[in-house]
């Protein structure tokens, strides 16, 4: 179906019922894709997009699940951050980066904090829903047995909530893309984002398209791996 879209996009654009313009035949952007991946504009940009990507993802799911954990563990806890978290969670991660950036300077600091915060509030509140579904028999049984916190997050926690976690982390993944994209077109010269920016400054219109194109294998990329982890890590989940 996808290549047949392709080859009705590339028929249209050569009878002249579509502009070059603005639709540019996708012949045209693969040989511009492979241009830019041949002189290193794509690797080189791509690295850094994908380390400012994991590093957030990293600080920001680390620190979700640990809070996740804590607010399913303690009902005070909840009732005192849940009013906190609702208030901060809907509001759009990209609009506080000037906020972030008064705070933590111009730099690479304040990109990272906006994108691990992006991937934050997914994990916490999977891994809250996943904690506080978890049968109270399951902590029973561990209390019996004399299981200390550590062998209660490893023997009951965690397995119980995986599926739930899981689920949270492919959210968290897919926001920190977004962000990360998003920092890069506001505050940033290099990333897959600021390509895209330069090039609608410059109209370089086929770049456009190959860049964003880029961007969605690698969107489609890194789902597929958080698919194959979770069949690995969760076998009896279909």
């Amino acid at each position: 179906m996808i290549l047949g879209a392709l080859a009705l996009w590339e028929i249209l654009v050569r009878i002249g019922l579509l502009s070059p313009l603005y639709f540019p035949p996708p012949t045209a952007v693969g040989r511009r894709l492979w241009e830019l991946f041949v002189d290193g504009t794509y690797p080189d940009h791509g690295r850094v997009t994908l380390s400012r990507m994991g590093f957030g993802l990293l600080v920001g799911t680390s620190l979700g699940f640990l809070m996740g954990v804590a607010m399913g563990r303690s009902a005070p806890l909840r009732r005192i951050l849940d009013p906190i978290i609702g208030a901060l969670y809907p509001i759009p991660k990209i609009a506080i980066l000037p906020l972030i950036m008064i705070f933590l300077g111009i730099g690479e600091s304040s990109k990272l904090f906006v994108i691990a915060l992006g991937a934050f509030f997914p994990m916490l509140i999977s891994t809250l829903t996943g904690v506080i579904h978890i049968p109270s028999i399951y902590f029973e049984v561990a209390a019996t047995y004399g299981s200390g916190p550590l062998a209660l997050l490893r023997r009951v926690i965690l397995p119980a909530s995986l599926p739930t976690v899981l689920g949270g982390f492919r959210i968290a993944l897919n926001s920190a893309i977004h962000i990360t994209i998003a920092v890069e077109i506001v505050s940033a010269v290099t990333g897959l984002g600021s390509l895209v920016w330069f090039s609608w400054e410059t109209l370089d219109v086929e770049k456009l398209y190959a860049t964003l194109t880029v961007i969605a294998v690698l969107g489609v990329v890194t789902t597929h791996g958080v698919n194959r982890l979770s069949q690995k890590l969760v076998p009896w989940r279909t």
